[in-house]
Order: C-alpha cells, then sequence, then structure tokens
C-alpha cells in the first residue's frame, strides 16, 4: 500500500472585506491545538517572506484564516475563530478579531449548510470566539441562495458587490475587560498623550503631530521612517502593559492609529499600524474602536471631531485608501455611558472551493493528538 504524501483538507478561499484567506470548517482541521497550529503554518507557506510554498499571499491581510462551526449556544448559528498566521516568522495568532474576515463567516456558513437560509435576507449570529463577542450579519440570500452581486462599494476593493450588514453586539471589553483598560480617557505614555480603547479590537489612538507627521503620509512613507517606527513601537509596548495585555512585543494588539483632521469631508484621517506595517486601509474593528474614540468625551479625538450628542452617530473614518463609515449608538445616563451597538456595511466573495494539500509529515489526516513538546519544536524550529 502506498502511502499518501500530502493530506487534502477542504476549504474555501474567501476576500472578506478587504482581506482574503481560506475559511475552514473546524471539523475538517486537527482538534489539536498545536497539530492545528502547524498545519496552518503549512497551510499558507510560513515562515517566508513569499510564502511561496503555501496559498498566503505575502501580507499580513492575505496571511489570515477564518475556522467556523456550528454553534450549541442559546441565539447564536455559528462560532468563528479568526488566526492571524504571521509571513515570516512561526507564528499563529488567536489574540485579536478581524471585522474584515468575519464579513465572510455569513456567506460561507450558508454555502455550507450551518444556516439554512431565508428569503432576501438571512441573519446570522455569530460568536467570535477570540474576544467572546456576538455579531450579526445580515447576508443577502434571495431566492435562497449567496448573492455576491451589488452595488455596494467599499475602500479597498475593486468593484461592487452585495453589501452585508455587519452590528457589532457588546463588543466592549473584548481582549481587555472594558472599553476603557486604564478608566481614563487619555493617558500619557512616555509624554505621549494617548486613548487606549477596547471596542472589539484593543487600539491604541494617538495625534499623528505628537510622532511629527502630518497623518497624510502614504504608508510606504511611514514604514520607511526607522526612527519614527521605533518610537511608535516603544509607545505600543507600553500601552500593551496599560491595558493588561502583558508583553505586547511578539503580539499584533494592541493596534497603533495616528490621527489627524479630515481631508476628504469626514470625521477623522487615520494611519493604522497592524502592528508594524502601515494597513493599506484600515481593520473593520479597529474603525470601530476608532470611532468609538471620536464620541467618547474627553479622549484625542474628541477636539478633533465636531461635538454631537445623538444617541446613533455616523461617522466616516478616512484612511489611506478612502473611508470607512461606522455608525455607532451608545446609551448615556448622567455620567454612566455605554456602547449599545457599532454598525457597518462590507461585502465578501467566495473566490475558489477545493482541496488545499499539506504535506503528509506534518498532518496524515489522522485525529491523533500531537505531544506538546513535538509541536513545540516543529513550531519553533
Amino acid at each position: 500500500m502506498v502511502r499518501a504524501q500530502q493530506t487534502p483538507i477542504p476549504c474555501t478561499l474567501m476576500r472578506g472585506g478587504t482581506s482574503k484567506g481560506p475559511f475552514f470548517l473546524a471539523s475538517d482541521l486537527p482538534s489539536d491545538l498545536l497539530l492545528r497550529d502547524r498545519v496552518l503554518l503549512a497551510v499558507m507557506g510560513s515562515p517566508d517572506v513569499r510564502q511561496i510554498d503555501g496559498i498566503g499571499g505575502a501580507d499580513p491581510l492575505t496571511s489570515k484564516v477564518a475556522i467556523v462551526s456550528r454553534s450549541s449556544r442559546p441565539g447564536i448559528d455559528v462560532e468563528y475563530l479568526f488566526v492571524q498566521v504571521a509571513v515570516d516568522r512561526p507564528v499563529v495568532d488567536v489574540t485579536p478579531n478581524c471585522g474584515n474576515m468575519l464579513a465572510g463567516v455569513g456567506p460561507f456558513a450558508i454555502e455550507r449548510a450551518l444556516v439554512a437560509p431565508r428569503a432576501s435576507v438571512t441573519p446570522v449570529h455569530i460568536y467570535m470566539v477570540n474576544s467572546g463577542n456576538v455579531a450579526l450579519a445580515h447576508v443577502p440570500t434571495p431566492d435562497g441562495s449567496v448573492s455576491y452581486q451589488g452595488d455596494a462599494v467599499i475602500a479597498g476593493v475593486p468593484g461592487s458587490s452585495a453589501a452585508i450588514r455587519i452590528d457589532f453586539l457588546d463588543t466592549a471589553g473584548s481582549a481587555c475587560g472594558q472599553l476603557l483598560p486604564t478608566d481614563h480617557a487619555i493617558d500619557e505614555l512616555d509624554g505621549i498623550e494617548a486613548t487606549l480603547l477596547d471596542n472589539g479590537m484593543p487600539v491604541v489612538v494617538v495625534r499623528a503631530s505628537d510622532f511629527e507627521k502630518s497623518g497624510y503620509e502614504m504608508p510606504a512613507e511611514l514604514e520607511a521612517d526607522e526612527k519614527f517606527k521605533t518610537r511608535l513601537e516603544q509607545v505600543r509596548i507600553l500601552a500593551g502593559e496599560r491595558m493588561g495585555l502583558g508583553n505586547v512585543r511578539s503580539k499584533v494588539v494592541p493596534k497603533m492609529t495616528l490621527i489627524a483632521p479630515p481631508r476628504n469631508g469626514g470625521d477623522l484621517m487615520t494611519r493604522t499600524f497592524i502592528p508594524h506595517k502601515c494597513h493599506p486601509a484600515i481593520g473593520v474593528l479597529g474603525a470601530v474602536t476608532v470611532a468609538t474614540a471620536c464620541v467618547l468625551p474627553g479622549s484625542v479625538a474628541w477636539s478633533m471631531v465636531r461635538a454631537r450628542h445623538d444617541a446613533v452617530q455616523r461617522l466616516s473614518i478616512e484612511h489611506p485608501g478612502g473611508e470607512l463609515s461606522v455608525e455607532i449608538e451608545v446609551q448615556q445616563t448622567g455620567d454612566a455611558w455605554k456602547m449599545i451597538r457599532s454598525s457597518l456595511i462590507r461585502t465578501a466573495r467566495a473566490l475558489f472551493r477545493g482541496e488545499v494539500l499539506v504535506p503528509a509529515s506534518v498532518w496524515d489526516g489522522s485525529r491523533a493528538v500531537l505531544s506538546e513538546s513535538s509541536a513545540h519544536r516543529t513550531l519553533h524550529a
């Protein structure tokens, strides 16, 4: 009997918002977490700057994975684990969320028969495993099947697609335990004023001018400034400690966002780092958290945005690739201030369905549990 040299794993490659990566059913991957990580590194082709021996796109935005399963939680349809696979290091990180890849979860769940489609629009309640929060995706399903065609346009994606509205419910404190991890609207970090927030994503909001930047530089220009990046990382490390995230040198959170006054009719200009590369646009949950800073009295963003007191506010967050509109609903009773909901429009598209192959030496398809010591040696060799 000839032993198979490669193991096929069913997957769907999907674009979710401005990100892209393989979507898997959890049941198609190893149940042992260390072995699963080893498999995902092989799938993406990491560590290698080109990811030439895998299906990763050699960029943090295209080195992402979504793992989806049916949920037994009351009121929840599916569970979504986001995985950020480092490009040039053998690192698999399940610390952050990804709101862009989230946009593909509803369509994937419907097409893989985890959720039954309804007429016109199918609501999909999604439990975000990384943070323990819930999102509600409204997926267009005319004629009982997912539609990807429509007139919704999002910055960073060519053409138009069907709009998928995503409501983020009770996302405050997703990783840090509360919206303001330090209880302050402004903290000072080595001489830099910053707002430390977690509304679905730990984010450090700082003024670009405090780093001697305009906030309108293009990503390549910011990335080329090593002195600036070193300073930014120093502040990020301090922020991680203040936010209760520990030593964040090897973590992708918190994300750093530089802000400046808007230029194109929006509410705020941004430049976001993920964490060391400048995002060509802005992440979904990053935008939600920055928009939250805009309505938070006393934050570093508050003075840049015209004051509003409506319970529901729509904010336009400008970024290098255009803008992203976020709708924020807040409830204020006296001095008490609570986030109720944040919503935005994303698009998604299934790009191919099939099987991705990994060497049988990485995983032979069996459910045997890899020992922790063996997996550690493999992941960090």
